[in-house]
């Protein structure tokens, strides 16, 4: 894996063909990505300035980013669209192959595709995995004193760097203490995933309990199951209580 001068961004060529559209038409069309790992939790793309076919147009402005040093801003305009400050090229990074790459703003694209997939949030992690098992372990899931939920059919999901997750059946569920939220959050591995909040009846909590109704494929298995954030909720596991993990979700 290569690294800046600084060891502040690491990053690395992906040899995956990833292309970016906006509205419709193709911004950048690459087979020379960089994964570039900008914050510690997923990466992003930089990609070649030779490979795009959309107009970086200058805003005269620029940014700055620790381990990456001063960027121009630009817009990028297609024939039908504008994507105002969406495009950053880090001139003065220390590795080259980054100075000669621009960074698009994931969300101001409407589509991205690793090779001929959509992909959804950000780019996949390498060194990411995901392995969904079915178990027979006894979880209980407790807020407040209160038995929130009781299940020995769990579905443990396994996502490198994070805590095992419990995916239980909604008939192991209290539903009667979960209340709709309108939140809704996205991953590149799993999907969309709606949330509940849980009223105990001495307080409720916030957006603790998740659900993928519609999975992407390689995570149908936890299709309609509930999910606690563990490290908002009390968790036994065969009726010893877990430690609440610290994450970034804490």
């Amino acid at each position: 894996m290569s690294q800046s001068a600084k060891d502040e961004i690491r990053y690395e060529p992906t040899r995956k063909r990833i292309r970016a559209y906006l509205a419709g038409e193709l911004v950048a069309d690459t087979r020379a990505a960089l994964l570039v790992w900008e914050v510690p939790y997923y990466p992003t793309y930089f990609l070649p300035a030779s490979d795009f076919t959309a107009e970086l147009v200058p805003t005269g402005q620029h940014a700055s980013r620790a381990g990456l040093g001063r960027a121009e801003v630009f817009t990028v305009k297609v024939a039908t669209a504008t994507a105002e400050h969406a495009a950053r090229q880090f001139t003065e990074a220390p590795a080259e192959p980054l100075r000669a790459a621009v960074r698009l703003d994931w969300a101001s694209m409407t589509e991205w595709l690793e090779e001929d997939e959509p992909v959804y949030t950000h780019p996949r992690d390498p060194y990411s995995r995901i392995d969904i098992l079915g178990s027979s372990r006894h979880v209980r899931v407790e807020l407040d004193g209160v038995t929130v939920a009781d299940s020995r059919q769990p579905r443990i999901l396994f996502e490198t760097g994070l805590p095992p997750r419990y995916y239980l059946p909604l008939s192991d569920v209290r539903t009667d203490l979960l209340r709709p939220s309108q939140t809704k959050t996205h991953c590149p591995y799993k999907g969309t995933a709606g949330y509940w909040s849980v009223d105990t009846g001495k307080g409720v909590h916030t957006d603790v309990v998740w659900i993928y109704r519609t999975p992407l494929p390689e995570s149908q298995k936890i299709a309609g199951l509930a999910c606690f954030y563990d490290e908002k909720v009390e968790v036994y596991l065969d009726g010893e209580l877990q430690q609440r993990p610290a994450t970034h979700f804490s």
